[in-house]
């Protein structure tokens, strides 16, 4: 499944700095703007990871789960 997020990036010196405002908490750093939308991409990943598990920990065992790809 691909999704697409907005990711803004900054300068800090000799770094980048980036966040995502669709993911609130969604930071990324690098010495260059690759490293930087990597560290950003991994910490989007993360969040999404945790907000699935979360969300999933009060559904009843015995329901019907099925993945919606959205493009």
């Amino acid at each position: 499944m691909r999704n697409e997020f907005t990711a803004i990036i900054e300068r800090d010196g000799d770094w980048y700095i980036a966040y995502c405002p669709e993911i609130p908490g969604a930071n990324g750093q690098g010495k260059t703007k690759e490293e930087c939308l990597k560290s950003l991409s991994e910490a989007i990943k993360l969040i999404l990871d945790d907000r699935r598990q979360d969300a999933m920990r009060g559904v009843p065992q015995d329901v019907l789960t099925e993945v919606v790809a959205v493009e």
